[in-house]
């Protein structure tokens, strides 16, 4: 059983109140299409590319290289959606394939699929801020001086997040202004934008995130026995870009894709496929069964 140590009101405040926020969505003068539209985008390029490109494959398990410049800017995207710092979420990450579905995995569904979701995010677990964690999960993370300051002043996530709120809410502002012609149309717009362009985005993104946590632990198909409960979800694999082949990916980590047949389809890997096109992306490590056909 995971050891629970009282309530980490540090992540549970945020996460609740980003959620009432985003409730807003669901009142008449807030609802619209573009609204939707924006929130289906962005999740698309703050979840595909800050957390699936950059937290995971990137920077958790080094599957790829790019420009420092980029790399920072990828992790940027992903504090937008207030999922923790590089390096925490690096460290848990990491712990989490070496103790998978083990005692000291911190988000196993064999502790209850609601613990997994998002329970473990709600329970302090002061054994993961040590500094011994950190220099055994994610050393290499805070070699960067990004990183390093993002740790040392966590409180700079949520100005980050204040911030890409600002821009949202001010986009917004300016549109409705030039499309409806007077600043009432342009104060509409602005609140119809900050709900669904930043808190209902916030709250998709998180979701789709933590159900690779919980539901690819429980429902679906193997293809490898890989010691653990690690699942290849179709519904998931969907939502989140190709991070729901998730037995795929615990069978082989290291690679930057997670697509073993044809129909695995991994929007995540297309798109490193597209920095690489660009020159913005090196060492792409491909899947074992490719590498082990170039070495033969």
């Amino acid at each position: 059983m995971a050891v629970r140590h009282g309530i980490h009101w540090e992540y549970l405040i945020p996460i609740t109140t980003v959620h009432m926020l985003a409730c807003l969505a669901l009142l008449p003068g807030y609802f619209s299409w573009p609204g939707v539209a924006l929130a289906v985008i962005g999740t698309g390029v703050f979840g595909t590319l800050g957390i699936n490109l950059c937290y995971h494959r990137l920077l958790a398990h080094r599957s790829l290289k790019v420009p420092r410049w980029l790399e920072r800017t990828l992790a940027t995207l992903a504090l937008c959606s207030l999922e923790d710092t590089p390096s925490r979420w690096v460290a848990n990450h990491r712990l989490h394939h070496v103790h998978s579905d083990d005692d000291e995995d911190p988000h196993s569904p064999r502790n209850g699929v609601a613990w997994s979701h998002v329970g473990w995010l709600f329970r302090r677990a002061p054994e993961r801020k040590t500094l011994a964690f950190f220099d055994r999960y994610a050393r290499d993370i805070l070699t960067d001086k990004y990183y390093r300051y993002l740790e040392r002043h966590p409180m700079a996530i949520l100005w980050i997040y204040a911030t890409q709120a600002v821009i949202f809410w001010t986009v917004g502002l300016l549109v409705g202004r030039w499309i409806g012609g007077d600043w009432q149309a342009g104060q509409t717009c602005a609140a119809r934008t900050l709900v669904w362009g930043v808190f209902v985005r916030t709250v998709l993104v998180w979701h789709i995130t933590w159900s690779v946590n919980s539901l690819t632990h429980v429902f679906g198909y193997r293809t490898y026995a890989t010691g653990e409960d690690s699942r290849n979800n179709w519904l998931v694999a969907i939502l989140a870009m190709g991070e729901g082949w998730h037995n795929n990916h615990h069978h082989d980590p290291a690679s930057a894709s997670v697509q073993h047949k044809w129909w695995e389809i991994d929007m995540t890997y297309y798109a490193i496929l597209l920095l690489k096109s660009l020159g913005l992306a090196t060492d792409v490590i491909a899947p074992r069964h490719i590498r082990q056909r170039r070495a033969s």
